[in-house]
């Protein structure tokens, strides 16, 4: 297996000429970086007018390895090539590395480049990028990775320290600032200064008279503390620091390579990168684990609209009077603080009178606000904060609160939180825990992640009061009332339900089948290998448009639209739309006996859709009659002397054409008069990530809203 490493943007605060200055102390040898012994030049050209230089050497490294593996692999040292090319005119340099010794049973590639900073051509950018692929190594394999990624990760941190040491000390040397690169004078006109240099490529100790002053008015060109990042789909790492908190090496290329996949997937609908880390955090970094649980978060939030809670919930009064739970200050930490009566509070009378569905959308809300609260605390208080506390009192609690359908509700709320708001819970406090407790604690404990249950502190009758209880993670003047502190608390008292209140049997029974979910506009189907997904669609006039917005959660399809005037005999032929299909469930309209340009025409090219993809788009209809939509699995097209290096994409696609496809969907259709100049119509323009996006998808709108089909 490769693996990977992908570096956020760092920023030094000085002019490249001054950073090549430090780079270049670097060499022969560094004793800043202990394991890099020395490297010696093998081959140097410059171009004719000196502004281009590229330098190869030969690197001798130190590797951190077990005594035993050096003497099975019979070398005490390791030796890579290195390449630099500078450019002095476009002001960059690009690194490009590789091993030299076990080339045959190791592939180590790095790449790095330094660039000015595009918001500021007194600062420079460095970017680096790795790839490890152990062929063998003596039945050492998982041990070698090991050491050489955490002696890479080590070496990552450390070299920008290096460079930022001898930065400083040019600078304790006078040196702040070096001129730019200039063209080689031309005849007859006056010779002007360029940065002189030695033979070994450094560059020699000039001081510009004016270099502090211009130094100065660089470091005020962006505020001080402000993080930026140098391009849309780039993460800068001070950025990361001030919003994300401290990450390893590692960790920060987990976030940039999810967030680089999901730009290419997503079509430019990013989720915010505290999103995203919520969910690398709950699948220890492992990305392909962190992207199936993000992949199917999103498609839950777009399929049910989450995104519009906070705009669309208003609770009914019966929730806000009778359900005990309630928003109040923050924690020592500055984490928003939520508190919970939950001994208080009727489950069983709320279960009855309003339904799971009610419930469940509240709980959802409160989720979302919390999201929304930790946002603002991170820009109030200058430091990331990604979690809430809860404070759960439980004073009350008895066997009314073991009702079988109110646990059931209770463990639904559970599972969906679980695997759609990830890490969003620094901190639960109990307090005032009964003996009736452990038997909840019990029933709901499994369906609660390992990670969420150690952030559980609880305690028993009054022993929350002293020393290692809540005065630990909240101020006094934040401890509610009734635990005894000096903070009126406003969150409801909770209280039985009257029964007068509770839905009928009837009601009841409806509510479960009229269930929030069935709310969304968008449908999910799976598709099979020669059994695809087809929806008819019935013009009776000519000129309709026709618009469709899907997204592939599992595997690739292939997208087509075809027209036929012969009626599907699976359709009834007096109904103008078909009955929205439940999910998961695929139904063929084509016959088998049907003939591509006799019994219908493609009026659409094939589209193939990748893993992750999201699409939208329309057709303007010409003639009358019935036009099919149809997602059908992809097959790969059979192919004979395939290279190499293209056998794991084919055995990746053979891999997923053995198993269903799925997809989410939604289409509409519009009179012509409608859509033209608008697709404010089209509800699935606007339904997904409003909320999570830190990138608004108005170019996606307004290129789909112009497509016109031929």
């Amino acid at each position: 297996m490769v693996q990977k490493y992908q570096s956020p943007v760092r920023v030094y605060k000085y002019p490249f000429e001054l950073v090549m200055a430090a780079y270049e102390k670097r060499f022969p040898t560094c004793p800043e970086i202990p394991v890099f012994l020395g490297s010696e030049i093998l081959r140097e050209s410059k171009s004719e007018d000196g502004a281009i230089q590229i330098i190869e050497r030969s690197c001798k490294l130190n590797v951190d390895a077990p005594r035993l593996l050096k003497k099975i692999a019979g070398v005490e040292y390791v030796f890579f090539i290195q390449k630099n090319t500078v450019n002095w005119r476009e002001r960059t340099l690009v690194i490009e590395a590789h091993n030299e010794t076990f080339s045959n049973r190791v592939i180590v590639l790095e790449t790095c480049n330094y660039s000015v900073h595009p918001e500021n051509e007194d600062w420079t950018c460095f970017e680096q990028s790795a790839s490890l692929d152990i062929k063998s190594f003596f039945g050492f394999e998982n041990t070698v990775e090991k050491i050489a990624m955490k002696q890479y990760t080590a070496n990552i941190k450390r070299g920008k320290e290096v460079i930022e040491h001898y930065l400083k000390e040019l600078i304790s040397q006078g040196i702040t600032f070096i001129p730019r690169w200039t063209p080689p004078e031309v005849k007859g006109s006056l010779r002007k200064r360029s940065p002189s240099r030695s033979n070994n490529g450094t560059i020699s100790q000039e001081t510009h008279p004016h270099g502090s002053e211009k130094e100065q008015r660089g470091n005020n060109a962006c505020p001080a503390g402000e993080a930026s990042t140098p391009e849309g789909d780039k993460l800068d790492a001070d950025y990361i620091e001030r919003y994300l908190g401290q990450l390893n090496p590692m960790q920060e290329s987990c976030l940039i390579r999810l967030r680089q996949w999901l730009q290419e997937m997503q079509k430019g609908k990013v989720p915010k990168d505290e999103y995203i880390l919520r969910f690398l955090r709950a699948r220890d970094f492992n990305i392909d684990k962190a992207r199936e649980m993000l992949c199917q978060s999103l498609a839950w939030r777009k399929q049910y609209q989450v995104d519009y809670i906070l705009q669309t919930w208003r609770p009914p009064s019966l929730l806000e009077e009778f359900y005990a739970g309630g928003w109040h200050y923050q924690d020592k930490d500055g984490r928003p603080l939520y508190i919970l009566r939950l001994g208080q509070m009727d489950t069983k009378g709320l279960v009855k009178a309003l339904g799971e569905e009610s419930l469940l959308r509240h709980v959802l809300s409160i989720n979302e606000e919390g999201q929304r609260r930790c946002e603002e605390n991170t820009n109030l208080l200058g430091r990331p904060i990604s979690s809430w506390t809860c404070l759960v009192d439980l004073e009350g609690l008895n066997m009314r609160h073991l009702w079988r359908p109110g646990v059931k509700t209770l463990l639904r709320i559970i599972e969906v939180v679980e695997d759609n708001y990830p890490e969003t819970l620094g901190r639960l406090l109990i307090v005032r825990a009964p003996r009736v407790f452990p038997v909840l604690w019990t029933l709901v404990s499994p369906f609660i992640n390992e990670n969420t249950r150690q952030k559980f502190l609880i305690y028993s009758g009054n022993n929350y009061q002293g020393p290692g209880g809540l005065v630990d993670y909240l101020e006094k003047d934040v401890i509610p009332d009734f635990l005894g502190g000096e903070c009126v608390c406003n969150v409801p008292e909770g209280g039985l339900v009257p029964k007068s209140l509770y839905q009928t049997d009837e009601e009841s029974e409806t509510a479960d089948h009229i269930r929030l979910w069935t709310e969304t506009i968008y449908h999910s189907a799976n598709i099979f290998k020669g059994a695809p997904q087809e929806i008819v669609v019935e013009i009776l006039e000519g000129e309709s448009v026709i618009t469709w917005d899907f997204d592939i959660l599992k595997g690739d399809v292939v997208f087509s639209l075809f027209h036929s005037k012969r009626a599907p005999e699976t359709v009834r032929k007096e109904s103008a739309m078909p009955t929205p299909l439940t999910s998961g469930e695929n139904v063929q309209l084509i016959g088998k006996s049907w003939i591509l340009g006799v019994d219908y025409s493609r009026v659409e090219t094939p589209l193939v859709c990748r893993e992750g993809e999201s699409i939208q788009g329309s057709h303007v209809t010409r003639w009358p009659g019935f036009y099919i939509l149809q997602w059908k699995m992809h097959s790969p097209i059979p192919c004979t002397g395939t290279s190499l290096s293209r056998v794991d994409d084919v055995l990746a696609t053979l891999q997923v054409s053995n198993h269903k496809c799925k997809i989410l969907y939604y289409y509409e259709v519009l009179a012509s008069k409608e859509f033209r100049g608008s697709m404010t119509s089209l509800e699935s323009c606007t339904s997904g990530f409003s909320q999570l996006s830190g990138a608004t998808t108005s170019s996606t709108r307004s290129q789909s809203s112009s497509l016109v089909s031929r």
